[in-house]
C-alpha cells in the first residue's frame, strides 16, 4: 500500500520544538521531492516547506524561515521537518505530500493523512 505517515506532532509550549517525521511505504522516497504543507483551523492550506530528492534544494516559507528546517534520509524513507522557536501562529495540522518530480514542482502525487501540532501555554 502506497502511504505517508506522519508522526511526532503534539502539544508544545511557545519556544518549544517539536521533530515531525514522515514515512513512506509502497514507494521509494528517493524519487520525489517532498514537501510539508500546514492548515490551521478555518485557514487555507499553506505551503511550509520543500526539500528535492538530493536534498541539494531547500525552500521555506517566509512564517518559518530561520525556525524550520527540513531533511531527509532516503534510506529511512524518512523526511523530517525541525520546527524551533514554535509560536501559537503554528498551530496547525501538519502534511507531508510527495511531489511528482525530483525538484519541487508544486505538483503533488500522494499525501498523508497529518499530524496535529499544538502550540499553547
Amino acid at each position: 500500500q502506497l502511504q505517508l505517515v506522519e508522526s511526532g506532532g503534539g502539544l508544545v509550549q511557545p519556544g518549544g520544538s517539536l521533530r515531525l517525521s514522515c514515512a513512506a511505504s509502497g514507494f521509494t522516497l528517493d524519487y520525489y521531492a517532498i514537501h510539508w504543507f500546514r492548515q490551521a483551523p478555518g485557514k487555507e492550506r499553506e505551503g511550509v516547506s520543500c526539500i528535492s530528492s538530493s536534498s541539494i534544494s531547500r525552500n521555506y516559507a517566509d512564517s518559518v524561515k530561520g525556525r524550520f528546517t527540513i531533511s531527509r534520509d532516503n534510506a529511512k524513507k524518512t523526511v523530517y521537518l525541525q520546527m524551533n522557536s514554535l509560536k501559537p501562529e503554528d498551530t496547525a495540522v501538519y502534511y507531508c505530500a510527495a511531489d511528482r518530480e525530483y525538484y519541487c514542482s508544486g505538483r503533488m502525487k500522494y499525501w498523508g493523512k497529518g499530524a496535529l501540532v499544538t502550540v499553547s501555554s
